[in-house]
């Protein structure tokens, strides 16, 4: 068998969508990133092997944005029809094209070497190739899910509910269980335009009326109440990890059994339809979750987590599924009140006894109540980046990951900020060059600074104007301009995740939002009336902008040319540095 060796600044071991938003953040910022992902794709629960939901905070103007923001509106540009090949691809691209990143598909991570309280390295086999890689790392971050490095380091880790009396939590059990969320097989269908047939394997189990189903909805009418069947799960009273083979197995008899009663037992609207796909890797919910410096709980969450060191946020209820899951007679979850947003402390996002270790994802350093509203994956992207920023800022000034929290907490805020993650209760830093200088425009130009790059509480935070008008910086005297930055309107509350769960005849096209600027000019000039211009784009559908330059100037204009299809031009930032 064939060994290869690495040597690399920051380890990342699992590819789900906290892990690819880490590596590359980390890479972004100047560090050396090799990733480890089991599978032959990038993004976890989200990906084409198990096509569940990028879902996050509830309520306006919550969405995430940061990296996993780029991914998905790069996702509406390349990919109308929604194809998941197209999205898995969209993530690969978005890795391999970060020259610091050295990724290892199909990769499992088997044991690591240690030296007193560190990771010293790790050793993976790669299936595809035959071959074991050896990656030496200065940190490492465990994006697993299941948090594999725990028990090969001797990380400290949980798993299952906590007592309520442990941290004050009245939606949890009086005494402490290892008990988890289950985990779900999920399938797709698509209409046709005539009545098709299904004959279900022989190991389907056979479900003759709707009573097999109670509070669950299996009927396909209208067409947007067909689901992701979320619902087809097990898993959660047994070993969530090494039991994984044998749910599994029971998940796909129940799962074409579905499929078969809403075909064949009784009229359930989906004469027309055909099962286009099943999966046959179960997206898990809850397994192992690491230990920090601070263990995040229910008080916390329900409190807006408004911690010093916030660097990610949550808003998804606390949404705590029966352990028993498909079996449970009762409704399959229960919705306890979350606010949104809520603020997630930094002090969760490295391990307590393991001096270089970092993780992300489901897996972070919360209480049972407290992951039921953090484990889902738009907010374990934002956790991501936080860490592959943090990681990065770590390798360049040789500090730990606890090293950070002590003296670079208000850099790694700033570095997140900058990123166009949004960190509520916090105002971004704007640039000294940008507040020295004068700004003009129609409108209220000086929202384009106030250091708020959405609306928030009511406030729009944002210049409103048309195609063709411009914004003026002016500084007096001629500045050395380096680079600018722009935040666009993606429109956060648009009513559409990344991916569909099934396919109508009458699928809408996916798109770029309507409210985002597709061209616009930079130009220059040092007397206010001759303008040069130093950069265009004639097809920009990103969100957040970053622009180098290099020249000198006394005036700097923006004009936005064009929008995707609104009336209107909305800009919530514009930097000048």
């Amino acid at each position: 068998m064939r060994e290869k060796s690495h040597i690399a600044d920051l380890c990342i071991v699992g590819g789900g969508l906290a892990g690819t938003c880490a590596a590359i953040a980390a890479a972004r910022h100047g560090a050396k990133v090799v990733l480890i992902q089991d599978r032959p794709v990038l993004g976890g629960n989200a990906s084409s092997e198990i096509r569940m939901w990028v879902c996050g905070a509830h309520g306006d103007n919550n969405r995430e944005t940061g990296i996993l923001e780029e991914i998905e509106l790069e996702n509406m540009y390349r990919n109308p029809e929604a194809n998941f090949s197209i999205w898995d691809s969209v993530l690969y691209e978005k890795v391999k094209a970060e020259k610091n990143i050295t990724l290892l598909l199909n990769c499992t991570c088997v044991s690591c070497e240690m030296e007193a309280d560190k990771i010293v390295s790790v050793r993976s086999w790669q299936l595809t190739s035959e071959t074991w890689h050896t990656v030496t790392a200065t940190l490492f971050a465990d994006c697993s899910g299941d948090s594999v490095l725990a028990p090969l380091s001797g990380a400290e880790f949980r798993i299952g509910r906590e007592a309520s009396a442990e941290f004050d939590e009245s939606i949890e059990p009086p005494v402490a269980d290892n008990k988890t969320m289950g985990m779900s097989i999920l399938f797709q269908t698509r209409e046709t335009d005539s009545p098709k047939t299904f004959i279900p394997p022989a190991f389907a189990y056979r479900y003759e009326n709707d009573e097999a189903f109670p509070f669950k909805d299996i009927d396909g009418r209208p067409h947007d109440k067909i689901t992701n069947f979320w619902w087809i799960e097990l898993g959660g009273e047994n070993d969530s990890i090494h039991d994984t083979e044998e749910i599994k197995d029971e998940l796909i008899k129940i799962a074409f059994g579905i499929w078969d009663h809403m075909k064949n037992h009784g009229d359930h609207g989906v004469d027309n339809w055909v099962l286009e796909w099943i999966g046959f890797l179960p997206g898990k919910r809850e397994s192992r979750r690491y230990v920090g410096d601070y263990i995040m709980n229910q008080n916390d969450v329900r409190s807006e987590g408004k911690f010093e060191d916030l660097v990610a946020y949550g808003g998804w209820s606390m949404d705590d599924h029966h352990p028993a899951g498909f079996n449970h007679d009762g409704p399959p979850t229960l919705y306890h009140h979350a606010p949104s947003p809520f603020g997630i402390p930094y002090r969760c996002l490295y391990s307590k006894n393991i001096g270089n270790l970092f993780f992300a994802g489901r897996n972070i350093s919360v209480s049972h109540a407290a992951l039921s509203a953090t484990r889902v994956m738009a907010t374990c992207s934002t956790l991501g980046q936080a860490v592959g920023t943090a990681a990065a800022i770590a390798i360049s000034k040789g500090l730990s990951p606890r090293g950070i929290y002590e003296t670079e907490i208000k850099e790694l805020k700033k570095r997140l900020m900058d990123d166009d993650c949004y960190l509520p209760f916090n105002v971004r830093e704007v640039p000294e060059l940008t507040m020295q200088g004068q700004i003009t425009a129609k409108g209220a130009a000086e929202n384009l600074r106030n250091g708020y790059d959405r609306p928030i509480g009511g406030q729009e935070n944002c210049w409103v104007g048309e195609a063709g008008s411009s914004i003026v910086y002016s500084f007096g005297e001629s500045k050395k301009i380096a680079a600018t930055r722009i935040v666009f309107d993606s429109n956060l509350n648009r009513n559409q995740l990344n991916m569909p769960c099934n396919y109508p005849l009458d699928m809408k096209e996916r798109r770029v939002p309507d409210t985002m600027v597709k061209a616009f000019t930079l130009e220059v000039s040092d007397d206010g009336e001759t303008y040069t211009e130093v950069y265009r784009d004639n097809n920009n559908y990103q969100r957040h902008v970053n622009i180098k330059l290099d020249c000198t100037a006394k005036y700097v204009r923006l004009t936005p040319l064009k929008t995707w299809g609104a009336g209107e031009v909305r800009i919530y930032s514009w930097d000048i540095s």
